[in-house]
C-alpha cells in the first residue's frame, strides 16, 4: 500500500512527465485579494492568469495547494471531526492548462493516472458531464461525453445539472462546464444490491467525488450573457485526503496515514485510545488531528491569531480544539503545541515552511492555549447555569454575547455546546447585541454639529505644511460642534500648514491671526479628505486674510517621536522576530505609544534589548532624508 507521501509524489511526477511545470503551494493566508481571507481552492494563485492580468510561467502547471475552508459558503466547521471527510485545511492536487490542451488530453490523462498509475478498479468509477441548460442556450457537453466514451461504458457517464457541472469564478468572468470523477468505495455486496449510479452526488459517504476537471471556455458578461473565450483553459482539482483514503482502502480519511500519526501522538499524550467511533472522545481525537494542521500552517504563513478578520478565524478553530480536549479527553493543560513536531516532520518535504518555523509556531499556539484555558472552566460553568435556566430550547442572544464578551467563547463554540444539549442559539439576538455594542462605541465618540457657515466660496487646497509651518490663507467656512460636554468650532482653510491627526500622530496646534483678532487652534483632524481645525473661541468677523502658524516647538517634539516609531518597529522585529507588525500608535509631543502584533508578553530582557538598539541608533545621528513618494 502506498503512503500518502508516495501518492502525492506520483501525482506530481505523472504531470511532470506530461510537460507540466511543478510549482510550490502559495501561502494559505491571502494578502493581496480583498475577496478572500484564505486560499480556498487550487486555482486562487492562478486567478490573474485566467483573467489575462498576468502571463503564466508555463502553459502547463501542476501543484499541491494548501487550502482552508471555514467561512462564507464553505463553512463546514461544525461537521469537522463529527463525520469522516470534512476538514478545515486540506490539500488540493491540481493541473492547469492556460490556452494549451483541453478536454481530450485532460480526460485521457485523468483516466490514465487513476487506472494505470493508481490502479483504481475501472468498474468502481463513474463520471458526470454537463447536461446543458436551455435558459443559457447551452447544449450538453458532447465533446466531454465523446472523450469519456473512449474509456468508460456509457451507462457510467451521468448527466449533471448547472449546479454540479458548470463552474463560475464569480458573477462575471471566466466560466465553463466541468466533468467530475466519482468512486464507489462500498463493499461488493452493497454494490451488487444498489447501483452506484443512483448514489452519485447524493451525499453517500462511500460514493464520493475525487476529481473535478473544469473546462473554462466562456466569459460571463455583466448583462449575464455568455461569450466564447478567445483561449480555452483547464482547471482541475482533486482532494488529496479523499484520494489517499480511496487508495489505502479506508472508510474514513482519519484512518489514513495523513492523520494517524497525529492521532497516535494525541493518544500517547492523553493516555487514551482512539476507537474511531461516533463517541465524543473519538470526535475529539479527529478534531485535534484536523485543527492542528489549519492552525499551524496559517501561523507559519504569517497569520497570528487575533480578534478580527483572518486572525479571528484561526482563534475560533484553536478554541474549538481546546474545548474538545478539555471536555472530552479530560486534558486540562495545553496540548495542541505538543503535536507540532509530528506535523512539521510529516510535511517537511512538501511544505517546509512549518518545519523551518517550528519553534515560533509552538510558542504562538502554546500562548493562545494558555490564554483560553484561563477562562474556559469559568465559561463552561457559566454555560451550564445558562443551560439549566433555559426554557423553550433556545439560548438567548444576550447570553451568547456574554459568553463571547466575558469568556471568549466564539458564537460557533456556543452553538456547538448548545447543540450537544439539544438547544439552539438565538443568533439574531446575538447579532443585535453585537450591533448595540458597536452603537455604544460610536455614541461615545459622536458629535452634534451645526450647519456650515460660508465665509469665502471655494474648495480647500489642502496641506502645505511639509514645506512651511506658516502660510497666508483665508477661512472658507466654519461651524459649531458639541461633544462630550464641550462646545468647539470647526474651521476649514483655503490651504493649511496644520497637520491633521493621522496614522497615530496627533494633529497640530497653533494660531490663526486675522485683522479682527486671533484664534487659538487646539487640534487638527481629517473628515474624509477635508482638514478641520478646532478652536474653543472665534471672533465675530472671520473674513479677510489669515496668517496660519503652527506651534513649531510642539511639532518638533512630535516629529522626533514619529521618527522613533520607525526605530522601535525595526528593533522589535530584530528582537522578537519578523512576524511583528505595527497595529497602531500614538505620537504626541510628550511621548509615543507603539502597538504591535506578538503572541506573548514581552519580557524585561527583550524590552531592554529593544531600548538599547533604539538608543544606539539615535546616538548614531543618522541623517533623516525626506522624500515625497507616489502611492
Amino acid at each position: 500500500m502506498s503512503t500518502a507521501g508516495q501518492i502525492r509524489q506520483q501525482y506530481l511526477d505523472f504531470f511532470k512527465s506530461k510537460e507540466h511545470l511543478i510549482v510550490p503551494s502559495s501561502p494559505i493566508v491571502v494578502k493581496n485579494d480583498p475577496t478572500l481571507l484564505f486560499t480556498n481552492a487550487g486555482m486562487n494563485q492562478f486567478k490573474d492568469y485566467f483573467l489575462g492580468n498576468k502571463v503564466a510561467p508555463s502553459t502547463r502547471i501542476a501543484d499541491t495547494q494548501k487550502c482552508l475552508r471555514v467561512s462564507g459558503k464553505h463553512n463546514d466547521l461544525e461537521e469537522v471531526g463529527v463525520d469522516t471527510y470534512h476538514h478545515t485545511m486540506f490539500e488540493m492536487l491540481g493541473n492547469w492548462s492556460f490556452g494549451d490542451y483541453f478536454k481530450k488530453e485532460a480526460i485521457a490523462w485523468s483516466w490514465e493516472l487513476l487506472t494505470e498509475v493508481y490502479k483504481l478498479e475501472k468498474d468502481k468509477l463513474y463520471v458526470t458531464i454537463f447536461e446543458g441548460d436551455d435558459k443559457e442556450g447551452l447544449p450538453r457537453d458532447a465533446e466531454a461525453f465523446n472523450e469519456w466514451k473512449k474509456v468508460i461504458p456509457e451507462e457510467r457517464i451521468l448527466l449533471g445539472n448547472k449546479k454540479d457541472n458548470f463552474w463560475e469564478m464569480g458573477d462575471t468572468g471566466p466560466c465553463g462546464p466541468c466533468t467530475e470523477i466519482h468512486v464507489d468505495c462500498r463493499t461488493p455486496e452493497e454494490r451488487n444490491a444498489v447501483d452506484g449510479a443512483t448514489l452519485v452526488n447524493n451525499d453517500h459517504p462511500q460514493v464520493i467525488e475525487i476529481w473535478n476537471n473544469v473546462f473554462i471556455q466562456f466569459n460571463r458578461k455583466k448583462d449575464g450573457s455568455l461569450e466564447p473565450l478567445p483561449a480555452q483553459h483547464v482547471d482541475t482539482g482533486m482532494g488529496f485526503e479523499r484520494l489517499v483514503r480511496v487508495l489505502q482502502g479506508k472508510q474514513s480519511n482519519y484512518d489514513t496515514d495523513v492523520f494517524t500519526g497525529t492521532i497516535e501522538a494525541t493518544s500517547h499524550i492523553v493516555n487514551k485510545k482512539y476507537n474511531g467511533d461516533d463517541s465524543k472522545e473519538s470526535i475529539a481525537f479527529r478534531v485535534l488531528a484536523d485543527h492542528i494542521r489549519a492552525i499551524s500552517f496559517t501561523i507559519a504563513d504569517g497569520q497570528l491569531p487575533s480578534n478580527t478578520g483572518a486572525g479571528y478565524v484561526i482563534r475560533r478553530i484553536l478554541r474549538r480544539a481546546v474545548r474538545y480536549y478539555y471536555s472530552y479527553l479530560d486534558y486540562k493543560q495545553p496540548l495542541l503545541h505538543q503535536l507540532l513536531p509530528v506535523i512539521a516532520k510529516q510535511f517537511e518535504q512538501v511544505f517546509p515552511e512549518l518545519h523551518q518555523q517550528q519553534d515560533f509556531v509552538v510558542k504562538v499556539i502554546r500562548e493562545e492555549e494558555e490564554a483560553f484555558l484561563r477562562t474556559l472552566d469559568k465559561g463552561l460553568k457559566r454555560m451550564d447555569s445558562i443551560i439549566a435556566s433555559q426554557k423553550g430550547g433556545v439560548i438567548g442572544g444576550a447570553y451568547a454575547f456574554e459568553l463571547l464578551d466575558t469568556f471568549g467563547f466564539p458564537i460557533d463554540l456556543t452553538r456547538l455546546i448548545a447543540s450537544e444539549n439539544n438547544l439552539s442559539v438565538d443568533e439574531a439576538g446575538f447579532e443585535a447585541e453585537m450591533q448595540q455594542q458597536k452603537n455604544r462605541s460610536r455614541a461615545a465618540t459622536s458629535m452634534e454639529t451645526d450647519d456650515w457657515q460660508i465665509v469665502t466660496e471655494g474648495n480647500s487646497q489642502g496641506f502645505v505644511g511639509y514645506d512651511s509651518l506658516e502660510t497666508k490663507t483665508n477661512i472658507l467656512r466654519y461651524r459649531k460642534v458639541k461633544g462630550k460636554g464641550k462646545e468647539l468650532f470647526q474651521i476649514v482653510l483655503n490651504e493649511t500648514p496644520f497637520y491633521a491627526e493621522s496614522g497615530g500622530q496627533v494633529g497640530d496646534s497653533g494660531e490663526l491671526s486675522l485683522a479682527s483678532g486671533s484664534i487659538k487652534i487646539v487640534d487638527t483632524k481629517k473628515e474624509n479628505d477635508l482638514i478641520i481645525h478646532f478652536a474653543e473661541n472665534i471672533p465675530e468677523d472671520m473674513s479677510g486674510e489669515v496668517v496660519a502658524k503652527v506651534d513649531n516647538t510642539r511639532r518638533k517634539h512630535i516629529t522626533v517621536h514619529h521618527s522613533v516609531t520607525h526605530l522601535m518597529h525595526s528593533a522589535l522585529r530584530r528582537v522578537l522576530g519578523t512576524h511583528v507588525a505595527q497595529k497602531g500608535s500614538l505620537v504626541n509631543e510628550e511621548h509615543l505609544r507603539f502597538d504591535f502584533s506578538h503572541f506573548a508578553k514581552v519580557t524585561d530582557e527583550e524590552l531592554a534589548q529593544v531600548e538599547r538598539i533604539v538608543n544606539e541608533k539615535i546616538r548614531e545621528n543618522i541623517p533623516v532624508v525626506i522624500k515625497s513618494m507616489s502611492k
